[in-house]
């Protein structure tokens, strides 16, 4: 057995990513992927509890952020606002890691099956917004709305960030990339136009 190399998570998470950019998410088996990181399955099912988490792992401290930043936000803000402050709290790790959100969009793009499971990350966190607006004494219909449209429009605004990702990346430089918390300002202030009709 080689020398313990630490932040065993961190290294079947990029080994993943890479055999799924590879070879695909569905020819990839559990045992590739801990061959990969150098480690054994068992550890792999120590951390995920199946191949495809390797890509969700981290809703719950999302969830967790989210509700945070609800619960700091000033108590005169309206649902919406404080909806679009938490998102954009929720901005600053992805932005951190912006090459591998890139990487793991274009797995799921890839492949119907995390697509799906994409749409049951975005609805709890959704649900986990409107939950943090109604602790707040936000009423239901309103929590839930501010919820559901704050995360439709974080979808779109992660899914143009990403997009210029993809671009920069094709191109030798980066000066004028935009980071994740002004395209959700962008998407919120694109909102205001559409329900305007202007």
């Amino acid at each position: 057995m080689g020398r313990w190399k630490p932040d065993g998570r961190g290294r079947l998470e990029q080994a993943a990513l890479e055999l799924y950019l590879e070879r695909g998410f569905e020819r990839t088996s559990v045992a590739e992927i801990a061959e990969r990181a150098g480690l054994t399955e068992r550890t792999f099912f120590r951390h995920y509890a199946d191949k495809r988490e390797v890509l969700f792992a981290g809703a719950d401290e999302l969830r967790e952020l989210l509700a945070d930043a609800v619960a700091r936000a000033p108590g005169s803000a309206p649902p919406m606002e404080i909806a679009a402050a938490a998102l954009r709290a929720a901005a600053v790790p992805m932005q951190e890691r912006r090459e591998q959100a890139r990487r793991r969009q274009a797995v799921i793009a890839a492949t119907p099956e995390l697509q799906e499971r994409e749409l049951i990350k975005l609805a709890s966190l959704s649900a986990a917004l409107a939950e943090a607006l109604r602790r707040r004494g936000v009423d239901d219909a309103s929590a839930g709305l501010a919820a559901e449209v704050g995360i439709a429009v974080f979808k779109v605004a992660f899914l143009r960030w990403i997009e210029q990702a993809e671009q920069a990346g094709e191109q030798a430089g980066e000066s004028g990339e935009r980071d994740l918390a002004r395209f959700i300002d962008e998407s919120f202030a694109g909102l205001t136009t559409v329900i305007a009709g202007t």
